[in-house]
């Protein structure tokens, strides 16, 4: 499975970069903060047809075409493109996601950054890698001297709102800074120890199933604001659930959770 899911990051990071800086077809989905391109819908198919081919018994879930139930206890779970608002105003913050499942948890993680050319991979117990070289998150303990992503969308509810906006006035001055390419970029940062935690406040099953294996096999976590780590609490079969999530290297883990509970 290590093969399909190179493969496929590969060709849909590749049909994803002919697409950067052309005309798009664009559409909107729920809200102005989400919507899709025709270069969504090219890499999804891409790597679909590469999963059916190779595995056309298991399940696929993936964020526009929503799920495949073949009844296995294997489940790819695929972001075809994370950052669209990004790749649709051709900023170069965006890329491929796709998780592998047993069961309910991720067992394989990877992610592409097409323009980067960067991949990544992780196998659950064996550790992250970024062009086949391993990764750590930070070891530093002070958060004070760290980089901090904070995302948030558009939302109708003024008190989730509200939340997300009080929990980012406590991390400005907890950190060295805040940054935000709201996409998976923030992630993968905190994998590679460029940050050293990342709040967002919206994200999809699709958005963070590939990213909370990546990291934690990097000396990371993922979990949701009350401290549940977020493999527990995925769910399958409601995937329009909005999951916010903290994570960050397991030494920061403790001054991170403190600033949100």
């Amino acid at each position: 499975m290590k093969t399909i899911l190179t493969e496929a990051l590969e060709q849909a990071g590749a049909s994803l970069r002919h697409n950067f800086n052309k005309t798009l077809v664009i559409s909107t989905k729920e809200n102005q903060s989400s919507i899709v391109t025709n270069a969504d819908l090219e890499s999804e198919k891409t790597i679909i047809g590469i999963i059916q081919k190779a595995c056309p018994t298991h399940n696929i879930l993936s964020e526009e075409c929503g799920f495949i139930h073949k009844d296995s206890d294997i489940t790819w779970v695929i972001d075809p493109l994370d950052g669209t608002s990004n790749y649709a105003a051709h900023i170069p913050w965006f890329g491929v996601l796709i998780a592998v499942l047993k069961d309910n948890e991720p067992v394989l993680a990877g992610a592409c950054l097409p323009v980067q050319q960067d991949l990544y991979y992780a196998e659950k117990g064996a550790g992250c890698f970024k062009n086949g070289e391993r990764i750590n998150a930070t070891e530093n303990t002070n958060l004070r001297e760290m980089l901090v992503a904070f995302s948030t969308d558009y939302t109708g509810d003024k008190e989730s709102l509200e939340r997300g906006l009080t929990l980012l006035k406590k991390l400005i001055p907890a950190s060295r800074n805040i940054r935000n390419t709201n996409s998976l970029i923030d992630f993968l940062y905190v994998a590679e120890g460029k940050f050293g935690g990342c709040v967002n406040m919206n994200t999809k099953i699709w958005d963070i199933a590939a990213p909370a294996l990546l990291i934690k096999e990097a000396g990371g976590f993922m979990t949701d604001l009350t401290g549940h780590d977020i493999h527990d609490i995925l769910d399958l079969h409601d995937y329009a659930v909005n999951y916010p999530v903290a994570t960050a290297s397991c030494a920061l883990k403790e001054s991170l959770m403190k600033l949100i509970r």
